[in-house]
């Protein structure tokens, strides 16, 4: 009977059992092996900094030769650009005409100089029997001269060019005489002084009926 119950199947799942030691001890089974530990999540990489290159490479740019080539290029074809705009769209309201009524001849009398005009570059001279129209730019280099009617001349403030009422220059650095506008009676009996002509005394060219009205 002991023979049976020794040689009882063991049933299916139940894990042998361990053979007897040699002093009758039953024997301690093996201890499992530990399961393998978790992986760890890997960190990502940290990103390396980008803020300082990023400056310094925009200030190397920003500092070197052909940036500095590039933004004056840049600033001269603004420039030019603008110019151009400037010389197509022309600037009306600052020009003034170049054809102006000054008043009835009988309204000047001899021997004096009116200067109501001098902001449209323009005296009007009544002298010896003639009316005539002054440039008022002093032919030195174009300052603007004072009527003094203390001393009977024009003195340019400048350089101290001197001019006497017909205009000819007699003192100072000025070359040549004022030049006259041509000038003219209109329709309307008004004296009309035209600035889109004008003549130089030291051409002969006082001389032309345009350049004085007699009366």
């Amino acid at each position: 009977m002991s023979d049976s119950i020794q040689n009882k199947p063991e049933s299916p799942g139940t894990p042998p059992s361990s053979p007897p030691a040699a002093d009758g001890v039953t024997a301690t089974p093996p201890a499992p092996a530990p399961a393998p530990a978790a992986a760890k999540p890997s960190v990502p990489a940290a990103k390396p900094a980008v803020g300082p290159s990023r400056r310094n490479a925009l200030i190397a740019f920003f500092t070197s030769s052909m940036a500095v080539a590039w933004t004056s290029f840049t600033a001269a074809m603004a420039a030019m650009t603008l110019g151009t705009i400037r010389f197509l769209v022309p600037n009306v309201l600052d020009e003034k005409p170049s054809r102006i009524k000054v008043g009835l001849p009988q309204n000047y009398e001899e021997g004096q100089v009116t200067d109501r005009y001098k902001d449209q570059n323009t005296w009007i001279v009544r002298h010896d029997g003639t009316i005539y129209a002054l440039s008022t730019t002093c032919t030195h280099l174009g300052c603007t001269p004072n009527w003094l009617e203390r001393e009977q001349k024009f003195k340019c403030p400048c350089h101290g060019s001197g001019f006497y009422i017909s205009g000819i220059n007699f003192e100072g650095p000025a070359p040549r005489p004022l030049e006259r506008w041509a000038i003219g009676i209109g329709d309307d009996g008004q004296i009309v002084v035209d600035k889109s002509k004008k003549f130089q005394q030291e051409r002969g060219e006082w001389s032309n009926p345009e350049s004085f009205i007699k009366v």
